[in-house]
């Protein structure tokens, strides 16, 4: 028998093929492949299961997981799922002499449910909700696994729940997989059936400074399971480069015994509906008293969705071009870009215009004859089939949302970025609004001199999502959850100073010499008072 040697431990085979490949096919099949460092740590921790002979790639790719285990063992028996003839019938050609080793055209989602298998190693379709047959597929994972799930679950974290439904006894998975599902919201569920399943035993949480995938925009995460009952509890990692992985492997041949008792967990004690991040990494609110849900003070939501931006917003050039009259416009901040100070000012949106920006949105309420005009155009174009406009009655209605005082940006690298909305005017998605109850809104300044602050910065980056190259998102109850500090602990005095400061901030981002000083001093005054 003849086994895969070329290239064994490199992706020479997977580079080749990306070469003559286009990047429209492998987004489209979510291609995105595993370094060979990372497959071979993933295949130690099957291989030190003594009694491994059958392995399941359900998402086989060019065999990168396959080659790294057959390095330790070349009588292991696999099998593997794949859906794209194209890098199907590659991989048949480079294994074809090896008569252990059968490949399957098929979904890995709807096929093998009835077999088990000692070894199951993957890197899973990367595909949001709306990209996969959502409806029949979690239909089939609550039949088969008794587990319901979220509508907005992410099919990778199918791949995995089917997968451990698939373990022999003492049986192992290794998934690398993005580590989004840990933080939220849809993630909960998947969190709970991992618990209870019993056999999930080290997350190993990528920190890289540089994406592990090419071309890849979420941050990954190793999960180790096993089906042996030789632990109680899940031990959390986080490695920062490549050079981390001696350790990881340490404790991968060290199994059932831990290294250290840190950042390790009792089943008994995960919570599936928290962030598990609070297992992995620092809490900065831990550092500060009094504090309060920012719930106590306001709702943050997402900005206007319009569901076809370009149809719908205007610049002034293009409201004189197709005679739209100025009623029937809304003033709109459209694009992050445009609003980069921390006050955006009626002086601020009226250069806009003046620079011909696309500042309006489109608010065809009892349309004039060129409004019909416009509207029949869109109706040629089809945008009122797209996702959203389809699901709106008429389909060129706009959502609710009145202009709100501080907006908040969606995608952020240096920490989240509020903006004070001095012209009063609605946005689009690119900021989330925030609107405050009336009890606070009197203090909208004060708050908003806060929200200036590393201290609020910090306390809100416990509830941030991570993604490659350093990129942080958050979404509206990412901050809606989040602590703050309880500012009704100021006294009068107190709150005078800061609200001078922040006076003496904001009129120097007027004059375009921003003094960063004043924001320092605010800190330091809530720093003093709550720490």
């Amino acid at each position: 028998m003849q086994v895969i040697k070329t290239n064994i431990a490199t992706n020479d085979i997977e580079s080749e093929y990306s070469k003559f490949t286009s990047i429209e096919h492998r987004k489209k099949f979510a291609q995105f492949f595993t370094p060979f460092p990372i497959a071979d740590l993933m295949a130690k921790w099957l291989i030190g299961n003594k009694a491994l002979k059958t392995i399941l790639e359900p998402a086989f790719g060019l065999g990168v997981f396959s080659r790294a285990l057959l390095n330790y063992n070349e009588n292991l028996k696999i099998k593997g799922f794949e859906i794209d003839q194209n890098i199907f019938g590659k991989a048949k050609n480079l294994f074809e002499e090896n008569e252990n080793i059968s490949i399957n055209l098929q979904d890995y989602m709807y096929n093998d449910w009835d077999n088990k298998y000692d070894g199951i190693i993957c890197n899973p379709p990367y595909f949001k909700f709306h990209d996969y047959d959502n409806k029949n597929i979690l239909k089939e994972i609550e039949v088969r696994i008794g587990c319901k799930l979220n509508g907005f679950t992410n099919l990778y974290t199918l791949f995995l729940l089917k997968s451990i439904y698939q373990l022999n006894k003492n049986g192992r998975a290794a998934y690398i997989i993005p580590s989004e599902f840990l933080n939220s919201d849809y993630g909960k569920l998947v969190k709970s059936y991992l618990i209870k399943s019993k056999t999930l035993r080290h997350i190993i949480v990528f920190n890289f400074k540089e994406n592990v995938f090419d071309d890849a925009l979420t941050t990954a995460s190793i999960l180790l399971c096993a089906n042996d009952n030789k632990s109680s509890k899940v031990q959390f990692s986080n490695v920062g480069n490549l050079n981390d992985f001696a350790n990881i492997e340490s404790i991968i041949e060290n199994y059932p015994n831990y290294l250290t008792e840190e950042q390790t967990v009792e089943f008994e004690n995960l919570n599936p509906e928290i962030k598990w991040r609070t297992y992995y990494q620092e809490q900065n609110a831990l550092k500060y008293k009094h504090l309060v849900p920012f719930a106590n003070y306001g709702k943050v939501v997402r900005g206007i969705a319009t569901g076809a931006n370009d149809y719908f917003t205007f610049s002034p050039s293009k409201a004189k071009e197709f005679g739209i009259a100025k009623k029937y416009l809304l003033p709109c901040i459209c694009k992050a870009i445009d609003s980069k100070k921390s006050f955006f000012t009626k002086k601020d949106f009226q250069e806009l215009q003046t620079n011909n920006k696309s500042v309006f949105l489109l608010n065809a309420l009892n349309p004039d004859e060129n409004v019909k005009t416009y509207l029949a155009i869109g109706e040629e174009q089809e945008v009122n089939k797209k996702f959203l406009t389809a699901s709106r009655n008429p389909w060129y209605s706009i959502e609710n949302r009145p202009p709100s005082p501080i907006w908040v940006s969606v995608f952020n690298r240096n920490g989240l970025r509020f903006i004070r909305n001095e012209a009063n005017i609605s946005n689009l998605t690119t900021f989330h609004c925030i609107y405050l109850n009336m009890f606070s809104a009197p203090k909208t300044d004060l708050l908003f001199a806060y929200l200036l602050t590393d201290v609020s910065r910090q306390i809100f980056d416990d509830n941030r999502r991570e993604y490659g190259n350093g990129l942080q998102k958050f979404e509206p109850n990412d901050i809606n959850k989040s602590k703050m500090l309880d500012l009704e602990h100021l006294d009068t005095n107190t709150e005078i100073k800061i609200l001078e400061y922040y006076k003496l901030y904001r009129q120097s981002v007027l004059d375009k010499k921003p003094n960063e000083s004043f924001v320092n001093k605010i800190n330091g005054i809530f720093i003093e008072h709550y720490t």
